[in-house]
């Protein structure tokens, strides 16, 4: 895909749209059948674990899918993991089906890259695409996001933030200049949010005090919060997280501690509409333009396989978007700032590091 093509996918995906695609965990593992009547491409889901419900990376992935289901004939059914050791056995049994055969596999998350590197030589007329990670194989397609890019935006406000102070919706800023950082599990994919965070708040003041703490779950809402009012009790204003479910538990703790909180992958003030009044902003992944690309490629008999798509600032892959309620109260002095920021980072004039120990 070339950025032309992505930028006008882009832009026929509106994030507002993507609000009321939160849809619902069915039981671990279970699948859905959304078949339709006549002939239909078929496209089977392995969701990442966390499941549908997030209001984060998964229901992004189902925005594309439900845009693809209203735009082409499509057959589908997807899965929800509960573990990750449920990858290879979900991956298997979809490429395996004769009723229906399915005509693209969509792997969701990069914890999907091991067990698709087994499973997709042994299926080698099985066409399959993987978000978050690049499997090399002939019939994957691989869509990957400079997700640091993204990270160093919500940094550089968070940093601009926790230094000239904020006090609005149901929250405000400390004496203290910190900000703090919730990843779900310690992978090399997170450790990307976490060092273009810390990046964008260095690009500010390197004397900002940054707390990063990983919880080892995308979907332990308690830990999540338990985690977050450490933080919060220390003295942090605004934490980012990066922990699909888990950081539910981060805009709970941000609502009872009366701070402030940067949502991941969809717009959370939306997809997360009680913590509104805490969430300053999210920094949006387009998994959902990923997924729609993947199946029109297969329903064009465009697919293909053993090609990476690798999506940043430049070709709106990764943004930031306000809250929507607190957006508007955020100073346009600042906002100003990070649209100078991004044309830096998307230009290359910045170059924002993957690994937060060399920050």
């Amino acid at each position: 895909m070339d950025r032309r093509t992505f930028l006008k996918a882009v832009g026929a995906t509106s994030v507002a749209g993507i609000a009321g695609c939160t849809g619902g965990p069915t039981e671990n593992g279970e699948s859905t059948d959304n078949a339709s009547d006549g002939e239909s491409t078929a496209v089977a889901v392995v969701y990442a674990t966390g499941g549908l419900g997030d209001g984060s990376f998964n229901d992004q992935a189902q925005a594309g899918l439900q845009r693809a289901e209203e735009e082409l004939s499509l057959q589908t059914e997807h899965s929800q993991p509960s573990d990750p050791s449920d990858f290879p056995q979900f991956q298997s049994q979809y490429a395996q089906s004769t009723s229906p055969t399915y005509d693209l596999i969509s792997c969701i998350g990069a914890l999907q890259k091991d067990p698709l590197s087994d499973t997709a030589p042994q299926f080698p007329d099985q066409q399959f695409m993987i978000v978050d990670a690049k499997v090399d194989e002939d019939n994957v397609e691989s869509y990957q996001f400079r997700e640091e890019e993204g990270s160093f935006q919500v940094g550089h406000l968070a940093g601009l933030l926790t230094t000239g102070g904020l006090s609005t919706g149901a929250a405000s800023t400390t004496e203290e200049t910190k900000v703090g950082f919730v990843g779900g599990e310690e992978l090399p994919l997170i450790k990307k949010f976490e060092a273009g965070f810390k990046a964008g708040i260095k690009h500010v003041d390197a004397s900002i005090g940054v707390t990063s703490n990983y919880v080892g779950s995308f979907n332990d809402v308690a830990r999540g919060k338990e985690t977050a009012l450490t933080q919060y009790n220390d003295g942090v204003d605004i934490i980012y997280h990066a922990s699909g479910n888990t950081g539910t538990g981060v805009f709970q703790a941000a609502q009872q501690a009366g701070r402030y909180a940067i949502g991941v992958d969809s717009d959370q003030s939306k997809t997360k509409s009680n913590y509104a009044d805490h969430i300053l902003a999210s920094m949006v992944k387009h998994v959902d333009v990923a997924m729609f690309d993947a199946i029109n490629g297969v329903v064009e008999d465009s697919f293909e396989g053993g090609t990476s798509t690798d999506l940043g600032l430049d070709q709106d892959g990764v943004k930031t978007v306000y809250g929507e309620t607190l957006g508007p109260e955020i100073p346009e002095d600042i906002k100003s700032n990070l649209e100078t920021s991004k044309e830096k980072v998307a230009s290359g004039e910045i170059s924002v590091p993957t690994d937060p120990s060399s920050v």
